[in-house]
């Protein structure tokens, strides 16, 4: 991260340079003048978040550890097991059970898939804060902190709905399929895990689009096409 960091830091000068520029050319023009404040305002905040970006990315992992942590101790520990103890249970793990293996595979691949968004923060981060605070790539900042917030956060919201079904399993009507309900809290939490990502990937490619660069891309394309 702190290479990427120093990268950033290239461009420092280069933003004042046009802020500086824009202060000149504004003249009597109040519009001009509170584009030159606005890019001067987002120079100096890139700077501060930028430089600070290691620091924020691992507090924000921090936190996140610790409410999904906070919320998997109030799981009972044979939620995650498959326990005999009738013999409906025991039929439905028969039937079910390579079912229920193929859904925690999939619950594997997804977690080290968002595993790797996370490992890659750390060089993404500083790059989505730099975009961000540059004010014709903001939308593109926001794709990448928009990705990198939800796969942080996700096994938080995952913790939350297998906490639920844990508590649904207290109920006596339930606990003849436990297996059932652990089957659909998992496909449940893998869909989640893909929509929520597809979704701010989706979200923020509109807000792409829409931008000022975006839409001069797409007139740029109709005009070569």
């Amino acid at each position: 991260m702190m290479i990427m960091v120093y990268i950033i830091s290239i461009f420092y000068r280069l933003y004042f340079l046009i802020a500086g520029f824009n202060f000149l050319i504004a003249g009597f023009d109040v519009g001009k003048k509170e584009t030159a404040k606005q890019w001067l305002k987002n120079t100096l905040l890139m700077i501060f978040f930028v430089q600070a970006s290691y620091f924020f990315y691992k507090l924000i992992l921090e936190v996140a550890s610790l409410l999904s942590a906070g919320v998997i101790n109030m799981i009972p520990e044979d939620f995650f097991l498959i326990t005999i103890d009738n013999l409906v249970n025991l039929g439905l793990e028969m039937s079910f059970g390579l079912v229920y293996l193929s859904v925690l595979l999939t619950t594997d691949v997804l977690l080290g898939l968002r595993y790797l968004i996370v490992s890659a923060g750390v060089m993404l981060f500083p790059i989505g804060l730099f975009l961000y605070f540059t004010l014709p790539l903001r939308t593109y900042g926001k794709l990448i902190l928009n990705v990198l917030m939800v796969a942080i956060f996700l096994p938080f919201i995952q913790s939350l709905m297998l906490l639920c079904a844990s508590m649904i399993l207290q109920i006596p009507i339930f606990q003849n399929f436990k297996i059932l309900v652990m089957i659909s809290a998992f496909t449940l939490l893998n869909l989640t895990m893909f929509f929520l990502i597809i979704f701010a990937i989706i979200k923020s490619a509109f807000a792409v689009l829409n931008s000022d660069m975006g839409r001069a891309a797409k007139t740029a394309a109709k005009y070569l096409a």
